[in-house]
Formats: structure tokens, C-alpha cells, sequence
């Protein structure tokens, strides 16, 4: 199952964001940041990954081919949750 391009093009865009938040937050880290700074950046990279995955399941979910696996696609996104 492959996801449509708008999907693909939107996840990738969150991700490469997500990633930049890592990277900000391993540099805080360095740079002895606050605590309460970090665990804030580190909450919204988290939720910004859950809203990755949330997009990712509905685009599957929608398909034709995801309704026909929807109990192991459910399975799976239960796992990282």
C-alpha cells in the first residue's frame, strides 16, 4: 500500500520540521538549557510526531486497500502509541 503524493509530500514536510526540532533540542541540551525549556520542545516534537502518524493512519485507513487490513493497521499505530 502506497500513500498518495499530497500524503507523502505533507508527511515529509512535518518531518524534516520534526527534525529540525530534534536538532534544537539536542543543542539546548548542549548549550545546559533550562529544564522546563527543554521538556516544553520535547512535548511539542512528540506531538508533532503523533500528528505525522494520526495523518498517516487516516490516508491509509481511507484507501481501499487499508480498509482490508484495518484491524492489522489499527494494531500497529496502537503499538507506537
Amino acid at each position: 500500500m502506497h500513500f498518495p503524493a499530497e500524503v507523502n509530500d505533507d508527511a515529509i514536510k512535518r518531518l524534516r520540521r520534526i527534525e529540525g526540532q530534534i536538532r534544537g533540542l539536542q543543542r539546548m541540551i548542549d548549550e545546559g538549557s533550562e529544564c522546563r525549556d527543554v521538556v516544553t520542545q520535547l512535548s511539542a516534537a512528540s506531538a508533532a510526531l503523533d500528528r505525522v502518524g494520526f495523518k498517516l493512519m487516516a490516508s491509509a485507513l481511507a484507501c481501499p486497500e487499508g480498509q482490508e487490513h484495518r484491524d492489522e493497521l489499527e494494531s500497529l499505530f496502537l503499538k507506537l502509541t
